[in-house]
């Protein structure tokens, strides 16, 4: 027992020390901004957040109350996570099936129409085009508009194209094919169910853009409160938080109000961190489900071959 010992410590090189000390200061480096905004969120929102470090001061959950309390923020949270799953779902099915396609090479024109894909990631029509284009489709003001946009990922599609060649035996489809399997019936049966982990890869990358997004509610659906997802709610609750401090500096006392300025009050710091913990957690809560498929997925998806 005292030999193992003793030819472990001989094991341990400065090397190993330095590797050591290395990853830690960068585990150090990726988890402190998120744990200050954290103790950022649950500190007293009066504290100037310059003058936190590693421990919370008077902590309280008042940020994350007002936050909550806002008015339509249920009806918010729903559409953020409808249009989550929805756009997550229906993206995959669409972007993988078109990356199948791409894949038959009985498919007529298959390169040139892949090269015209392509290009569609370097160029774009701009804000206004699009937004004449949203307008003539009835997209606007629509649930469909948080969807339909984005159904397919130029750049998703490569990443399973890619995969189905390098990761799935050609062979398979064509054994199928001799036996009578159409291209659908391979897609569905063969294709999807071996392809997990780069579709569980473009699925995250789905549901964060999703989740996160609030700009197209903004631009697309001004018209419709109805219809406005949490971000965007968060968003306005934040220009508003600004709006108050900016009249708090200029001493517009009957825009702040007595209560502001006497009592505990939100202030945009506080307000931009309780929301970056709200808006995070899900997709953190999410990601260790899709972790184990994460890695093989983006790995064999970004081999060329």
């Amino acid at each position: 027992m005292a030999k193992r010992k003793k030819s472990f410590r001989n094991r341990v090189t400065l090397g190993d020390v330095i590797n050591s000390i290395v990853l830690l200061a960068f585990t150090f480096l990726c988890l402190y901004p998120f744990w200050y905004i954290f103790i950022g969120s649950i500190s007293n929102p009066n504290i100037p957040v310059r003058t936190l470090t590693f421990l919370p001061k008077d902590v309280t959950l008042f940020n994350y109350k007002e936050v909550l309390q806002s008015k339509g923020l249920l009806e918010a949270m729903g559409i953020s996570v409808a249009r989550t799953v929805t756009g997550t779902l229906l993206s995959v099915l669409l972007t993988a099936f078109m990356a199948y396609l791409f894949t038959l090479r009985k498919m007529p024109a298959r390169k040139f129409f892949y090269r015209v894909v392509i290009v569609t990631m370097y160029l774009s029509g701009g804000l206004i085009p699009t937004f004449l284009v949203y307008k003539s489709y009835g997209l606007l003001n629509t649930f469909w508009v948080y969807i339909i946009p984005g159904a397919v990922s130029v750049y998703n599609m490569v990443l399973v194209k890619t995969f189905l060649e390098n990761g799935i035996p050609e062979s398979l489809g064509e054994s199928a094919s001799l036996d009578g399997a159409g291209p659908l019936t391979i897609f569905f049966r063969i294709m999807l169910p071996l392809s997990l982990p780069i579709l569980a890869t473009i699925a995250l990358f789905v549901a964060v853009g999703q989740w996160n997004s609030w700009f197209d509610n903004m631009i697309y659906n001004t018209a419709n409160s109805n219809l406005d997802t949490l971000q965007y709610l968060l968003y306005k609750k934040l220009n508003e938080a600004n709006k108050i401090a900016e009249a708090a500096r200029s001493g517009n006392a009957t825009m702040v109000g007595d209560m502001l300025s006497r009592q505990m009050k939100l202030t945009p710091d506080s307000i931009r961190m309780t929301i970056t913990m709200l808006v995070t957690l899900p997709i953190l809560c999410v990601y260790p489900f899709l972790q184990k498929y994460f890695v093989k997925g983006i790995m064999v998806g970004a081999v060329k071959g």
